[in-house]
């Protein structure tokens, strides 16, 4: 199974030159580090900052600039720094190309679930929502399967819905898959030494499987 700095950096082969990009809390954030050098793309935190660059070394670090995980991150030459009020206006016109998120769970007509378990205390939803309803490409970060053993991958979500038939793409530590429009997980990829018997077994939602399955590629 891939780590998740593995996840992020297969998820950064997804980026093209041009993109404004939003990272989610979590694996997302890895992103950043793993986005080749020779691409001109610029990252958005919802919390009011353009151009984040990678992670600080620990000479690096300044408490005062953070992302929307309140992770201390570096700013590029350009970057610029506004209120919320501005971000979440660039987030709603639909000036973000690509959202990376992560996911408590996704159906297989691309609902996604990962702002809340009933029961347990939240801060709140964050930005989620309004990502999945305006960026026009989302791409999942998550771990196929919970700490149970229990597929995170279902026919239809059992959590509160973040949003509804937005997923394109899912990168979780088994396989990369797409959502097909007319219902179900198309396996694209499998990662490093995990066969497609695996997969399925841990997929609960309807899997595709259009002829073979090819082992991902890392730089």
């Amino acid at each position: 199974m891939l780590t998740k700095e593995q996840i992020a950096q297969r998820i950064a082969q997804e980026v093209k030159h041009g993109q404004y990009i939003n990272l989610g809390i979590g694996i997302p954030t890895l992103v950043a580090n793993y986005i080749p050098s020779e691409l001109d793309v610029v990252l958005q935190s919802e919390n009011g900052l353009l151009g984040i660059g990678p992670f600080p070394t620990e000479s690096e670090v300044d408490a005062d600039v953070i992302n929307a995980g309140k992770q201390t991150i570096t700013m590029l030459p350009g970057s610029a720094i506004f209120d919320s009020a501005e971000s979440f206006a660039m987030i709603r016109g639909g000036h973000v190309h690509l959202t990376i998120l992560g996911a408590m769970e996704v159906s297989e007509h691309g609902d996604i679930a990962n702002w809340k378990v009933p029961g347990k205390m939240v801060k709140g939803m964050g930005g989620a929502m309004d990502l999945v309803a305006s960026a026009k490409m989302i791409i999942v970060a998550m771990q196929h399967c919970s700490k149970d053993g229990h597929s995170k991958l279902l026919p239809s979500c059992t959590l509160p819905i973040t949003g509804v038939r937005c997923v394109k793409k899912i990168v979780s530590d088994l396989a990369v898959l797409e959502i097909d429009p007319e219902g179900g997980f198309i396996l694209k990829e499998r990662a490093p030494g995990v066969s497609v018997e695996e997969i399925k077994s841990k997929t609960a939602g309807k899997l595709k499987i259009l002829g073979e399955i090819p082992e991902m590629q890392f730089n």
